[in-house]
């Protein structure tokens, strides 16, 4: 829609405090200007209008018709306004906007909920946008301002990428219920060696599996991997279906699953660290906010 305003808020201003007090020489003093320049603003509104706003005589001053339905309008052109700036500064401190997370499988069972719950409660109108991305993927995402923030696997060592640890977890085996080993309060690596593996595929978990290999092969065996899957779920569901063994964070607790069991492993191994990453370029108000909230909930 095409509209040639040519007046101004301080005319809309002037002619407000006329129609309000409906006297010129109140008016003028309430805006602080002389009577015959005020008088100029409501003739120049007039001329631009089109239209007389108020009836004049010696003794009094009254609103038209068209006056009083300006007068509304007014009115609520200036609530808009205010409701206006209230935003911008809102937006501005980052109490209202829009903030994008990335997360990979351990994030989204694991640190993440609880992150994202506690935001909520501090930022009610923030939208928070939440997309499903394996790690490797989310370097490519932060280095072009794709999101504001992403939860994967750490450490990272890429310029230009800040980064804060958000979870440290060891790792566990998945078992069938029925496994042979199901019943041990712990096991060792080696004790896998000659198990069939479940692992999620390269497209999506490489990060994890090249720490899974490294673990493997540094007790003797390479895994045998014999099914994969894109999914968390994906590869409990293997697992319960009596497919094989699998390696997992400890977020696996959180996962339940009926037909699998969860085992500590026992040895001395790298953890699974969960980070949040950011470019360290480029910052929200909104994502200023968020990564406050890391910081405290990780201090």
């Amino acid at each position: 829609m095409s509209i040639n305003v040519r007046f101004d808020l301080k005319q809309m201003k002037a002619f407000v405090a006329v129609a309000e007090h409906l006297h010129f020489k109140r008016a003028a003093d309430v805006l602080f200007i002389t009577q015959p320049a005020l008088s100029r603003l409501i003739k120049g509104l007039e001329e631009e209008l089109g239209a007389e706003l108020f009836k004049r005589t010696t003794r009094q001053v009254a609103l038209t018709e068209a006056g009083r339905l300006f007068l509304q309008e007014c009115n609520q052109a200036f609530r808009h306004i205010e409701r206006g700036v209230d935003l911008a500064h809102s937006a501005a401190a980052g109490d209202i906007g829009h903030l994008t997370v990335a997360y990979n499988d351990f994030a989204i069972n694991g640190a993440l909920p609880g992150i994202l719950e506690r935001f909520k409660e501090l930022h009610p109108d923030v939208t928070v946008e939440l997309l499903y991305m394996p790690s490797h993927e989310q370097y490519k995402a932060i280095n072009d301002l794709l999101i504001d923030v992403g939860f994967l696997l750490g450490p990272v060592s890429e310029a230009g990428i800040d980064s804060l640890p958000v979870a440290e977890e060891r790792m566990v085996v998945i078992l069938p219920a029925r496994h042979p080993l199901a019943g041990h309060a712990s096991l060792r690596v080696e004790q896998l060696k000659d198990e069939r593996f479940i692992f999620g595929a390269q497209s999506g978990w490489s990060l994890f599996r090249e720490q899974s290999f490294q673990l493997c092969q540094r007790f003797g065996f390479t895994p045998n991997i014999i099914q994969e899957a894109t999914t968390s779920i994906g590869i409990f569901g293997l697992v319960a279906a009596n497919m094989g063994v699998s390696i997992y964070s400890e977020c696996a607790y959180k996962i339940q699953r009926e037909g699998v069991i969860i085992v500590p492993l026992a040895n001395d191994h790298p953890r699974v660290q969960t980070i949040a990453a950011w470019n360290e370029d480029y910052e929200t108000p909104t994502a200023r906010r968020f990564k406050a909230l890391l910081r405290d909930l990780t201090a």
